[in-house]
Parts: C-alpha cells; structure tokens; sequence
C-alpha cells in the first residue's frame, strides 16, 4: 500500500532502486544476525521491499507499454517463478548449505557451544556466522541484486526528461465508469486465485504423503512438478501473449484450472491422475495474474494506487487462505480439503470473470454510441446546409463569415477558398467545390451546432 502512494509521487527507476539497495543491505546483514529481534527486522526489510517492488514492477510495465504490454508483463512474472524455482536450488548447490546446516545442527548439542553461542549473543547483536558457506550464499545474491539495483540508478538519471511524456500520458489516460467497482472485482479476483495457487503449492507435498500415501521422495518430486510446470508455463506465455489476447488467456487458465481440480477431487486417492492434474493445476495457474493485470489496462488506466490495491489482495489472499485450509485440514484429516480449495476458486474465479468483463464493455459501447450519434448530427446539418436555396445566398453569405474556419495554407491557387474582392468576404462554394474541400480535409467547421442553429433559422 506505502508502495503505490510512493509511485504516485516518486521517480519509478528512483524508487525501486532504492527498494532492491535496502533488499541488498538486509541480505548482506542477514547471516551476522544473533538475537531473534535482529532477525525480525531484517526479515521486514525483506517484505517491505519485496512488496513496493511487487507494486512496482506492474506500474513501471504498463507505463512504459500500456495495453501493449502483455507480452513484457508475462516476462516480469515469469522473473518471479524463475528466480523462486532456482534460487534455492543454486544455493544448495553452489554453497552446500544442506549439508552444512545438518553438521551445524548435530554440533548444537554440544555444551560448549550453546555456552559460545549464547556468550555470543549477549556481547553483539552481530558476529560472523559459523557456516560461512551460507553468509556466501547471502553474499553472492545480495550483490546480483545490488548490481541491478546500480542499473536502475542509471535509468533514474538517464530518463529524468520523461516527466513531461508522463504527463501528457496522464492526459490521454483512460477511466472505466465502473473503474473502482472493477479494482474491487479484482481485488476478490487475485484474492482467490493466488491464495488456491499458494495453497495447492505449499500443502501439496503433506497430502501426497497422508492422503495419498506417497513416499517422501515421490511427494517432493510431485511438488516440484508443480512449481516446474508454473514456471515454464509463465515463460511459454511471453511468446502466447503476443498473438492472444489477455482476456483469451484468463479464460483458458480457468477452464484448464476447472478441469484439472476437478479431476483431483474425483481420483484424489490414484497416485497417476495426481501427477497428470498437478502439472496441468500448476501450467493452468501461470499466466492468470499477468494476464488479469494487462486485461484491466486494456479498459481503465491503471496507476500506482490501483496496483497497490489488487496486489495487497493477492498478498492477503497468501497469507489468509493457506493458514485457514491447514486449520481445516487438521480437524478433517480424512477429507481432501486442499483439493476442494482449488476446485473452489476455480469455480468462483470462472463466474467473477465474465462479470468483470461484462462491466467493463459495458462503458465502451456507450460512448461509441454518443459518438456516432453525434457524427450523425454533424453530417446531417452539413447536407442540409449544402441544399440552400439560392434566395438567400446574402444571407447565407454573412452567416458563413460569422462562422470560424481552419484554411490550411497551400501554394497551389486552386485550393484557395472563394473571396468576393469587392467585399473581402467568404462566399458560399457551390456544392460540387463544397464536396471536394470537405473531402480533401482543406478546411473544417470548428462548431457543428452554429450550423444547426443556422439550419433552424432558415426553417
């Protein structure tokens, strides 16, 4: 919420490369934590730049490419999986920190060194930590994201003469007439979907093993089907974003969603039908909430407070849905009630979009309406004022003079307007030049109704 007031008022470069340089301090402190509290605060640092960079992200996507910019947002969303799928990983890997962290455990046990530890503590809220495999694993991401965050310093003082495109963005922007009944919509949207997705993906390993009776093995290999699938989809969907429509890709994501949760309630005891419907579960979810965001733009612009406001439902959707299903799930452990959150949302997210695209369509086709309604008003007079009679070509004369005209300037002397020398005045062209001057754009009438009330006159 702080982070769509900033955006608003802050340099977008400027703001979210502040945000990654506190997200590159609290890396880097993280590991010499020794009280709790310490590790609260830095662990906040984590959430409150994570949050202005979630809101950031977006809003910096549709400024720079508005409704265009399906295809870029599927790429930052895709950054996101990405990053979540490998980072662990890579870590591991890389620093060894799995077998590290066991060793650390065991030792714990030893007395001297809950005596060291605890000695350690009540000295300094800091010290170099035991396992230095994993300050280098905090090291080595915080300083890829310092050096991202220097990148974006650059923008900040390479694109400060863009202020004056943003505002002359800010005039053209668009407002739905139903734009906050919208934002609401999707609010409960984003609310239920990332709140199924996080649900599904966090509780998908326990159910496995108690409900399906899966080893542990076989469960973390189903998990990472999931997520593997959500991240490859979010990269397929930059490529079917530049030929699809967003609002064809949301429709597509719910009915594979629908498909695939109902599936998993019906068979949710056969192992096969689990590994077929969690990959097609996770490649269903992928693209939902990048395409729910571009399909918004396409209608109502959208600018840092509105993304503030649907993305702090998305946030709320994580934490209440998961901690309220596990509550659930603990007092019915012989139910599916994961399974029956998915098919849940699936059901309510398939309802709430139509409507939604129902209220936004509505605003169009009205004002299209106005439009051509008005044109035809416009043209009408037009043709009615070309049949005058010739009795009162004075009259007509002096009401045409009265009357102000855009002459386009041109060398060529045919396309000068008709002037009586003797009066210096505008003479009425006859229809045939009349005909061929509107239709080559040389000059307009500014005011469509002083022909009206000059038709009225004539009547």
């Amino acid at each position: 919420m702080i982070g769509g007031i900033l955006f608003g008022c802050i340099n977008h470069f400027l703001l979210l490369g502040v945000s990654l340089s506190a997200t590159t301090v609290g890396l880097y402190l993280t590991p010499f934590c020794r009280t709790a509290v310490l590790l609260v605060v830095m662990m906040s640092v984590f959430g409150i730049s994570m949050g202005i960079l979630d809101t950031g992200g977006n809003v910096l996507i549709l400024d720079l490419w508005g409704d265009k910019g399906a295809p870029h947002m599927q790429a930052l969303h895709f950054s996101f999986a990405l990053g979540a799928f490998l980072a662990p990983l890579l870590a591991k890997l890389a620093w060894g920190t799995t077998a590290s962290t066991q060793n650390h455990t065991v030792s714990a046990f030893d007395p001297l060194m809950l005596n060291r530890s605890s000695e350690a503590t009540s000295d300094s809220l800091f010290a170099v930590p035991d396992d230095m495999n994993l300050l280098w694993a905090y090291a080595s991401i915080g300083t890829y994201v310092l050096v991202v965050s220097v990148f974006l310093f650059g923008l900040f003082c390479k694109k400060r003469s863009k202020q004056e495109k943003a505002t002359i963005s800010a005039q053209e922007a668009r407002r739905a007439k139903y734009h906050r009944a919208l934002l609401c919509l999707l609010f409960i949207f984003f609310f239920f979907y990332v709140g199924a997705e996080v649900t599904y993906g966090s509780y998908v390993f326990s159910f496995a093993t108690t409900h399906v009776g899966m080893k542990e093995t076989e469960a973390a290999g189903l998990n990472s089907v999931f997520w593997g699938a959500f991240a490859a989809c979010r990269g397929l969907a930059i490529f079917f974003a530049t030929f699809l429509q967003p609002g064809t890709m949301i429709v597509l994501c719910n009915i594979g969603s629908l498909a695939s949760s109902l599936f998993l309630v019906l068979f949710d005891k056969s192992p096969l039908c689990l590994w077929i419907a969690t990959a097609v579960y996770g490649a269903s979810m992928a693209a939902t909430f990048p395409s729910g965001i571009s399909w918004l733009e396409q209608y109502t612009t959208l600018t840092g407070k509105s993304a503030a406001f649907f993305v702090v439902g998305a946030a709320l959707g994580e934490m209440a849905i998961p901690a309220v299903i596990g509550i659930l799930q603990g007092h019915y452990p012989d139910l599916p009630v994961v399974l029956y959150t998915g098919l849940g949302s699936a059901i309510f997210t398939g309802i709430l979009f139509p409507v939604m695209y129902k209220l936004a369509t509505l605003p169009l086709e009205r004002q299209r309406k106005g439009r051509k309604s008005e044109d035809q008003r416009a043209l009408l007079s037009s043709s009615e004022l070309n049949d005058c009679d010739e009795e009162n070509e004075e009259e007509d004369a002096e009401k045409w003079n009265e009357m102000d005209f855009e002459v386009v300037e041109t060398s060529d002397p045919m396309r000068e307007p008709l002037r009586d020398p003797s009066r210096g005045v505008l003479m009425e062209p006859t229809p045939e030049a009349s005909g061929q001057y509107l239709s080559d754009g040389y000059f307009s009438v500014n005011s469509s109704s002083s022909l009206v009330r000059h038709q009225d006159k004539r009547d």
